[in-house]
């Protein structure tokens, strides 16, 4: 069974006991429950919902695991023969979660 959700503006294919990363969630703390209810196409093995625009009564339940930052990745931008380069550096932030049940 699986199910597509949208979560924070980002579309999210999920089964059951698969961990995912989202946009950051800087309210939840670790272990708190997280409750995805746009789902978007609901499939349990034989029967495909597609929803218009979502799964009426579905609810993708999950569990927060952790906050952490991903690989960070550099800028650098340079204007030649003119003296000018800068180097930045960025990790984004982002929440794993755990998917729980598919309801």
């Amino acid at each position: 069974m699986y199910a597509i959700v949208d979560f924070k503006g980002t579309q999210f294919k999920v089964e059951k006991e698969q961990k995912v990363q989202v946009p950051y969630l800087g309210d939840l703390e670790t272990g708190s429950q997280v409750e995805m209810d746009k789902v978007l196409l609901l499939h349990d093995g034989s029967n495909t919902i597609i929803g218009k625009p979502s799964v009426a009564n579905a609810v993708v339940l999950a569990e927060v695991i952790e906050h952490t930052k991903d690989k960070k990745v550099i800028v650098f931008k340079k204007k030649r023969r003119k003296g000018y380069a800068k180097k930045q550096g960025h990790r984004q932030k982002y929440t794993q979660l755990i998917i729980k049940d598919i309801k």
